[in-house]
């Protein structure tokens, strides 16, 4: 029901939805000075995941005019969404309407079976740029990077630029339903927005679009979580997922909003929600706790080791650089390395001997990335505070990437919080076997005044482990000599190998 500026939509959450399925509803209204389909007709359209729209224009006579119609469309080469059939007189309309919106529902299905389906997940990927000079591109690519290595299977990406972010949608309302329409034609039951969502924004458009909605942080958060093996890491992982659901953390149904009563639980009572909060908080001061104790735990070591004179060396670099590779080619370890983001996660330390028998601790971190999410960077200090006793950095770039220029200064803003830019480093421009030009490569290392390597190929470490073992005597005016402590006295207390190159 409506007047003759609107109609207002009823709650259409009790009807059918699915990937590849309509909603089962038709709407029929009237244009009182016989217009076509507006642009807002053709949203709802859309957003409602409506079987059919049709608009009856009104004659000067009051008697129904042409009737103009629209429907969706499967995934086309001309990349189109709705089909806006030729406006005609009720009495003209000839086709079937069961069987016609039948066969639509079997070739949406159709389209998504064509399409091999290996993963439970299949996502839309969303960004909104506001800043045109802002590499959106490189954003959205970096999104799609992470979102595979969270065995999600990426169907698509919208960019949006608008010169707001819409405080309800994030998107504007139009590129939301085309964003809907694309879901549908393609199968997607996800969608994965490169911001931090508010919980009411994830709420709205999960309403909408009737398909999971999640946030870059979430996703990062999913990551971390699958990839967390050591007691440590566990705990900063889901320190950092409570702290980040902690003012997300809603109920949808009645029934979990009960009082708790009862004997010895009389008065006012709590929520359950406000119950399931206090949990959290108390879950959060515990495993806050533990997160003490294993930083000072961290602390004796370190002080065991400044003892000992051992110099040490942390490789540092945005996720995916290879330095879990270049620590395995380094000392001959079998750290775990794999060509996806997060790889490695939990710290792995090992015994660096150099060419004249010296020796010296070198430890992989967890990888950085652009706009780390707060929560995640605060639980993970325990691990990023081993990088204060570092002698040296080993800031590893992955040459091969066109983006690697931005990653570099990521990584060097996330230096600079942790307030350790002062400390020696040296960059090493890393995959060199990958790229395509040598000169142009030689006049970046220049640039840069990085030293080329392939973690790959330990003969082209020579020139870095000059350049290492030159900037550690400098440093630290000596280096630990095999066998100086002693049998009985282990100088490298948190080793997981040993190896020389």
């Amino acid at each position: 029901m409506g007047n003759q500026k609107e109609i207002l939509i009823p709650d259409l959450s009790g009807f059918r939805s699915g990937t590849s399925r309509l909603k089962g509803l038709r709407l029929i209204h009237t244009h009182l000075n016989g217009e076509p389909l507006s642009r807002d007709d053709l949203v709802d359209l859309a957003l409602l995941r409506l079987d059919f729209i049709a608009a009856v224009s009104v004659e000067k006579n009051g008697l129904p005019g042409k009737v103009h119609g629209a429907h969706l469309i499967p995934e086309n080469p001309d990349g189109r969404y709705w089909m806006v059939l030729e406006p005609v007189f009720p009495s003209e309309m000839a086709f079937d309407f069961l069987p016609f919106i039948q066969a639509l529902e079997e070739e949406l299905a159709r389209k998504q079976r064509a399409r091999e389906i290996r993963f439970t997940d299949r996502a839309l990927l969303v960004r909104v740029e506001r800043d045109p000079s802002a590499d959106s591109e490189g954003a959205i690519a970096e999104l799609g990077e992470l979102a595979r290595s969270c065995n999600v299977e990426v169907l698509d990406a919208v960019i949006q630029h608008r010169p707001q972010v819409d405080p309800k949608f994030i998107l504007g309302k139009g590129k939301l339903s085309e964003m809907l329409i694309r879901a549908l034609q393609k199968g997607a039951n996800l969608l994965i927005f490169d911001h931090e969502l508010s919980p009411s924004q994830a709420r709205s458009i999960g309403e909408v679009t009737d398909l999971k909605v999640i946030d870059r942080t979430q996703l990062i958060l999913d990551i971390f979580a699958q990839r967390a093996h050591s007691r440590e890491g566990k705990i900063q992982v889901e320190l950092a997922q409570l702290k980040y659901r902690l003012p997300r953390l809603v109920h949808q149904t009645t029934a979990l909003s009960r009082l708790a009563g009862g004997i010895g639980g009389r008065g006012p009572g709590e929520m359950k929600l406000e119950i399931d909060r206090r949990r959290v908080r108390d879950r959060i001061v515990h495993l806050e706790k533990e997160l003490k104790s294993i930083r000072k735990a961290r602390q004796e070591r370190r002080r065991t080791r400044k003892k000992r004179g051992v110099p040490v060396i942390s490789i540092i670099g945005y996720t995916n650089a290879g330095k879990s590779t270049l620590l395995n080619g380094l000392t001959k370890s079998a750290v775990a390395a794999e060509n996806r983001l997060f790889a490695t996660l939990d710290p792995k330390s090992s015994r660096l001997r150099f060419p004249r028998e010296r020796e010296a601790v070198i430890t992989d971190t967890v990888g950085f990335i652009r706009d780390l999410p707060e929560d995640l960077f605060a639980a993970f200090r325990a691990t990023l505070e081993e990088l204060e006793e570092a002698d040296v950095f080993l800031h590893v770039v992955d040459v091969s990437n066109p983006r690697f220029e931005r990653q570099m200064e990521a990584v060097d803003r996330i230096v600079e919080d942790l307030n350790l830019q002062r400390k020696a480093e040296i960059r090493v421009f890393n995959k060199t076997d990958l790229f395509p030009d040598n000169i142009v490569l030689e006049n970046l290392c220049h640039r840069f005044q990085a030293i080329p390597v392939s973690a790959l190929h330990p003969a082209s470490f020579g020139p870095l482990l000059e350049r290492l073992e030159k900037v550690i005597q400098e440093k630290t005016g000596s280096f630990f000599l095999d066998g100086t402590p002693g049998e009985n006295e282990d100088p490298f207390p948190e080793e997981q190998g040993t190896g020389s190159a």
